[in-house]
């Protein structure tokens, strides 16, 4: 054990400073690390999105590597979840040609995820209750989303019925 200024940090505190710390960075590298003229940044994860198909693929796992290290963290799954949805987000999003990898560009699920576990860590029970009414509200709309895309085959096919 090493002390800080008369702090005890034990050994699973050390380890998650520095899986944190390679954490940041790789949601740096993924999310900000080119600077474009006008102060905006985008990341690698941009530039490997603009590959059709695989890119995408790719730029998930990286993603999906960040949320495994934050289970191995101790995030609960309501934040776990959460990180997901926003990887599935950007995912299926960025794999619409062009405008997709703009709004990869733009929206940085991995920085987000990292804010999200930073404030798990902070802030253990408020941030569990905030994503635990984000993970509902997700999986509501979820709901709504294939009611209406089961809803919407069947009144066409009714409508085509009614006409013969």
């Amino acid at each position: 054990m090493k002390t800080v200024s008369g702090t005890l940090i034990t050994a699973r505190e050390r380890d998650q400073a520095e899986r944190t710390q390679r954490l940041r960075a790789l949601a740096w590298l993924m999310d900000n690390s080119i600077p474009l003229p006008g102060g905006l940044r985008i990341g690698i994860d941009a530039i490997i999105g603009l590959v059709p198909g695989i890119g995408d693929a790719i730029g998930a796992l990286i993603s999906a590597y960040i949320i495994n290290e934050a289970r191995a963290m101790g995030a609960p799954r309501s934040v776990l979840l959460r990180m997901m949805s926003n990887v599935m987000l950007e995912t299926v999003i960025g794999a619409v040609p062009l405008a997709g990898d703009v709004f990869d560009a733009a929206f940085k699920a991995n920085t987000r995820n990292l804010a999200l576990l930073a404030r798990y860590q902070l802030d253990p029970m408020g941030s569990r209750r905030g994503s635990r009414w984000f993970v509902a509200g997700f999986f509501a709309l979820l709901l709504v989303l294939i009611v209406v895309l089961i809803a919407i085959p069947v009144l066409v096919i009714l409508g085509i019925a009614q006409l013969f």
